[in-house]
Parts: C-alpha cells; structure tokens; sequence
C-alpha cells in the first residue's frame, strides 16, 4: 500500500511542479545541490577563523609540551633516586607522578573539546550565512528542496532536474 502511494506521488510531481501559480518564478529545476564544504572554505572570514584556531592550537600545544616536559624531569629524577628512597617517600612521588600523568590527559582532552568548541562558534556567522544565502536562493527559484552534496550524500543528480549552485551561494555570501 505505501509503495502505491510513493508511486502515485512520484506520478504527479511533473504535474505538481507544472501546476505553479503565476506569481511563482519559472522553475528550470525541481531542486538544488551544492557543495557545503567549498562555500565554507571560500568564504571571506575562513581564513581568519583557521589563523585563529591555529593561534589557540599552538597555545594548547605549547602547554602539552610544557606539562610533558615537567612530568618527563621529574619522572627521570624518581628512577635516578627510586632505590634510595624510604618506602613511603617511594610511594608518594610514584603516586604524584600518577597524578601528574592523569592530570595531563585531562588536560589534553579539555584543550581538545575547548578548540573544537572555539572552531564551532567561530564558524556559527559563516554557517549562518550561507543558510541565509541557501533559504534566498531557493525561494528564489522556487527549488522544492537543496541539498547537501558533500561526503558522497548525492551520489546523482540529474543536471536535467536538479542545478550545481554552489557558485551562486558563493557570489551571495560575498
């Protein structure tokens, strides 16, 4: 029964799209794709969004280094000294080392989280406008839908049906 109703409905989509009002633009296309990756990396604004999480990376990256340089003296030190040391005193820096080590990675992973969080709100006002640009454009032709054509989500379009507008969202996000 679904695939009858599928089946008529695709039937009367040529109908459908022929059956527009008169205020409506001329469609030439049913619908729209366009690469969400080349607009983004186009875009004006990119490039100082990438200079400045590569800036905070290499702050985050400095730190790591710092704490692993610490942790790496002072781990040194304790396998120097280790058969001296009184039990307890044994016991204590292996157990600060542990802790030095965890805190470590729970630093690495903060600063992880911390930069793709800086990456995804400094990309927030690009996104924006290229959905702004995506909404315009549709309307504009009056497209039933426009997709996403990145990571092999649009394996074909019929360029008979459907319009590449990549370049076009790229001239309005300008």
């Amino acid at each position: 029964m679904a695939c009858r109703l599928v089946l008529c409905l695709l039937t009367l989509l040529p109908f459908a799209a022929s059956a527009q009002n008169n205020d409506a633009p001329e469609r030439t296309a049913l619908f729209a794709y366009f690469s969400y990756n080349t607009v983004l990396q186009q875009m004006k604004g990119m490039d100082e969004v990438e200079k400045n999480i590569a800036s905070l990376r290499a702050q985050y990256d400095a730190e790591m280094k710092r704490a692993e340089e610490e942790f790496n003296t002072k781990y040194e030190e304790f396998l120097e000294n280790q058969r001296s040391l009184a039990p307890s005193i044994y016991k204590k820096r292996q157990a600060e080392l542990t802790d030095m080590m965890q805190k470590n990675i729970a630093f690495k992973a903060e600063a992880n989280r911390l930069l793709e969080q800086a990456r995804k709100d400094a990309m927030a006002p690009l996104k924006q406008k290229v959905v702004t640009a995506v909404r315009n454009i549709g309307k504009q032709h009056g497209y039933a839908f426009i997709l996403n054509s990145d990571n092999n989500t649009l394996t074909y379009a019929d360029p008979t049906l459907g319009d590449d507008i990549t370049q076009e969202i790229l001239k309005a996000v300008e």
